[in-house]
């Protein structure tokens, strides 16, 4: 178990990279560089390493926090798979998103399905862990981990989201235009298999 100094260095880090990433206001972006300085600080007294150094090494992560990486929940029901209609683009996919620091992928992918589609769940089994850019998505300027979990229906109703705005349970040979970006129909055949 790693020391609770160091979990909350990687928090404050990426809660600072993610708002000096997102944020155009200055006062906003000020502060997100005091949270990095912060959390530099922490790491620098406890592991006994410069703050500069530290600060460099912050400094130099950009974009979206690392660990770059996307959970997807498939529930079956009746030999259906669960798939969530996006707002963003119109196109289903499997319920899910980014993995947040501090939280398990098995317990993103609940809360995600959740969030999405009303249903609540449990993590039961990994089904795949892809890498992204070997599994005929389209370009992203962040590499990319999958990870796939079954997950058992254990209560909820279909609900839309801000994220989403259709919910539905699809038969494998009659699957909607899918969200390429999320998930490509080749995975969804091999989720099947792992089902039957």
């Amino acid at each position: 178990m790693q020391p609770k100094w160091l979990e909350w260095t990687q928090k404050l880090q990426a809660i600072a990279q993610n708002g000096l990433t997102y944020s155009e206001n200055p006062f906003d972006i000020e502060r997100f560089k005091q949270v990095r300085a912060i959390a530099a600080e922490i790491m620098a007294t406890y592991s006994n390493v410069e703050h500069n150094d530290v600060l460099d090494l912050f400094t130099r992560e950009l974009g979206y926090a690392t660990p770059k990486v996307d959970v997807r929940g498939a529930v079956f029901r009746d030999n259906t798979i669960l798939l969530v209609k996006e707002r963003s683009d119109g196109l289903w996919t499997l319920p899910g998103g980014w993995a947040d620091v501090g939280d398990s992928p098995s317990e993103v992918v609940v809360r995600e399905v959740f969030e999405e589609s009303g249903y609540q769940t449990r993590a039961t089994k990994v089904l795949a862990v892809y890498d992204r850019d070997r599994q005929g998505h389209p370009p992203f300027p962040f590499y990319i981990y999958k990870i796939f979990f079954q997950c058992e229906l254990v209560g909820g109703s279909p609900s839309a989201s801000i994220e989403t705005e259709e919910v539905g349970f699809f038969a494998e040979d009659a699957l909607p235009e899918l969200s390429v970006g999320r998930v490509t129909a080749k995975q969804i055949q091999r989720i099947f298999q792992h089902y039957r």
